[in-house]
C-alpha cells in the first residue's frame, strides 16, 4: 500500500492546527477523517465524524463509524486538547481534571480504540500533538506543560509496547502556532486579591500576544505530512521559533537553576 493511500484520522478537526492538517494531507492524496465535537465550517476537504474524545462510547461510535465506511484505519493523530493558564494554586480540581481528561485520557481512549485495528493489520502509525511545553514547566502553564508531558511519556511507552505490532509511535512539539488557542483555552478565575494578580496579567498578555503573531498552523501540517511519510520516524519532533526549539536545547545543558533564572527573566518575574 502506497502511503497516499492510507486512511488518517485525526482528532481535533474543526479548527486551528487540526483542520489545516486535515485539508492538507487530503492534498498530499491521503484519505483524511477529521474528527471533532462539532462539525467544522461548510466546505472542509475532508469526510468528518463526531467525536468526543472525553467519552469512550463517542470515540468507540466514531472509529467504527470510519470502519465502515473506509474499511482501515492506517494512521491516527491525536490533535484535540485544551490550553489552560493560571496559577496553581488557585486551580480548582474541576479545572484540572478537564484539562487532562481530554489532553491525557483522551488520547488514551483513541489510542485504546485504534491499537486493535492497527495491530489485526501488523501496520500502522500513532502520532500524538504534544507542545513544547512538554519540555519544562512554565509559569501559570504549570497544568498545560504537565498534561503535555505525560503525553510524551505515554508516547514513549507505547512506542515499545506496539513496535512488535509493526506499529510506529511518535509525537510532534510544536511551538507558538497562531490559532484560536487564546479564545479557547481555560482561564483559571484568580481569587479576590490574588497575589498573583499583577504577574498573571502581565504573563498572560505576554503568552496571547506571542501566539497571535505565531506562524500560521500550515507549518505543523507540513510536519505531519513529512513524518507520516516516512518508514521509520524518529521518537519526538518539535516545530517551532528558534527560541522556543534552542529552550529545550538550553534546559539539557544549563544548571537546573540557572535555566529556571532564565525562563523567570524571559517572563518579566
Amino acid at each position: 500500500m502506497s502511503f497516499t493511500s492510507q486512511v488518517i484520522l485525526i482528532t481535533g478537526a474543526s479548527s486551528g492546527i487540526g483542520r489545516s492538517t486535515a485539508e492538507y494531507l487530503v492534498k498530499k492524496g491521503y484519505r483524511v477523517f477529521g474528527a471533532s465535537r462539532s462539525e467544522p465550517e461548510k466546505n472542509v476537504g475532508f469526510e468528518w465524524v463526531c467525536m468526543d474524545v472525553t467519552s469512550e462510547e463517542s470515540v468507540g461510535q466514531a472509529v467504527s463509524q470510519v470502519l465502515e465506511i473506509a474499511g482501515r484505519i492506517d494512521v491516527l493523530i491525536n490533535n484535540a486538547g485544551l490550553g489552560i493558564v493560571g496559577p496553581l494554586e488557585e486551580t480548582t480540581d474541576e479545572l484540572i481534571h478537564t484539562v487532562f481528561n481530554t489532553n491525557v485520557m483522551g488520547t488514551l481512549r483513541v489510542c485504546r480504540a485504534i491499537i486493535p485495528i492497527l495491530r489485526s493489520q501488523q501496520s500502522g502509525m500513532i502520532l500524538n500533538i504534544s507542545s513544547i511545553a512538554a519540555e519544562m514547566g512554565l509559569p501559570f502553564r504549570g497544568i498545560y506543560s504537565a498534561s503535555k508531558a505525560s503525553l510524551e511519556i505515554l508516547t514513549e511507552s507505547l512506542s515499545m509496547e506496539l513496535k512488535e505490532f509493526n506499529i510506529r509511535v511518535c509525537s510532534l512539539l510544536p511551538g507558538d502556532i497562531a490559532t484560536s488557542i487564546n479564545q479557547n483555552r481555560l482561564v483559571v478565575n484568580l481569587r479576590e486579591n490574588s497575589v498573583y494578580a499583577d504577574r498573571f496579567a502581565k504573563i498572560h498578555h505576554q503568552i496571547n500576544e506571542e501566539v497571535s503573531q505565531a506562524a500560521q498552523p500550515i507549518v505543523i501540517a507540513k510536519a505531519v505530512a513529512r513524518i507520516i511519510g516516512k518508514k521509520n520516524p524518529e521518537l519526538h519532533y518539535t516545530v517551532g521559533p528558534f527560541i522556543q526549539k534552542s529552550a529545550i536545547l538550553l534546559r539539557r545543558i544549563l544548571p537546573q537553576r540557572a535555566f529556571e533564572r532564565l525562563l523567570m527573566w524571559f517572563y518579566g518575574i
